[in-house]
């Protein structure tokens, strides 16, 4: 009985991670993560691998929808996760010659920026900052594109900029993975949504779609590892398709600036957690 209650709750986990990570494009792993290792006392090596699966689950949930929406951006995805993947790989080799603090005091302060930064695009008065200007590069790899905004009823045209700060991110996204084994989805989003200004709709589908792809080679290792337990993250990753499934037909309709106010608590939170990490203060 305690055993299908334990289920039951982990599948629920699952659909509000999954639902939650379609609708920002951070993926289910920070929510699976905290809730497993507090909710049920689970080793925090096993948690880490749920929440390896549960990226995975969310991307795999939510990709099939948003691509049947025309949501995501694939030129733009393939781009940048070529750097993501350098940048991972790297962060792999070099993980032994850094103290943690100092990571994870380096990739605290980015999240918090990228809150404070949605804050000031929430009460900003000025459009033309919100608006990528014409940008040759994103034109020659013809990077730019059109989504249907189901909440306004029109289809949006947008450009995309700045494609060098985008990399540097997106590398940056891929040492933390590397480094610290987080999911990047809230760097991924700062890539699109903050430095390359493509709108926050199609910025959360390309990252889920994203995410899915580097997940998958950490997967790999923590599978071979022993630290993804079949009882733990099967329950999670069901319930994360569903959720992610009902969060990818929920975003399209949802206006952008509520998006952006759900956003900005959750990505502070990361950031801070990151934060409070360097000072060995962690909540949970």
């Amino acid at each position: 009985m305690a055993l299908t209650l334990s289920i039951i709750i982990m599948l629920l986990v699952g659909v509000f991670a999954g639902t939650l990570g379609a609708l920002l494009g951070l993926g289910g792993g920070m929510i699976v993560t905290p809730i497993l290792v507090i909710g049920f006392n689970i080793p925090i090596h096993y948690a880490i691998g749920a929440g390896i699966v549960a990226v995975i689950a969310t991307s795999s949930g939510a990709s099939i929808a948003y691509l049947k929406d025309d949501m995501l951006n694939l030129r733009v995805a393939m781009l940048l996760e070529i750097f993501t993947t350098i940048g991972a790989l790297i962060g792999a080799i070099c993980a032994g010659f850094f103290a943690p603090i100092w990571l994870n005091f380096l990739f605290g302060v980015l999240p918090v920026y990228q809150s404070y930064r949605m804050w000031r695009k929430l009460h900003t008065h000025n459009q033309a900052e919100l608006v990528a200007h014409n940008d040759p590069l994103a034109n020659k790899l013809q990077l730019n594109a059109t989504y249907y905004d189901k909440a306004l009823n029109q289809n949006i045209d947008y450009r995309v900029e700045n494609i060098p700060g985008g990399a540097v991110v997106m590398l940056w996204a891929g040492l933390a993975s590397g480094l610290l084994g987080i999911g990047s989805g809230m760097f991924k989003v700062f890539a699109m949504d903050g430095v390359m200004k493509m709108p926050l709709k199609p910025a959360s589908a390309t990252s889920n779609l994203m995410m899915g792809v580097t997940a998958a080679a950490s997967a790999l290792v923590y599978f071979f590892n022993g630290t993804i337990r079949a009882d733990i993250a099967v329950p999670i990753a069901l319930g994360i398709v569903l959720g992610a499934t009902i969060g990818a037909r929920i975003m399209p309709h949802v206006p952008a600036k509520r998006l952006r106010q759900l956003f900005i608590p959750v990505v502070g939170i990361a950031g801070l957690q990151l934060l409070l990490k360097a000072f060995n203060i962690t909540l949970y």
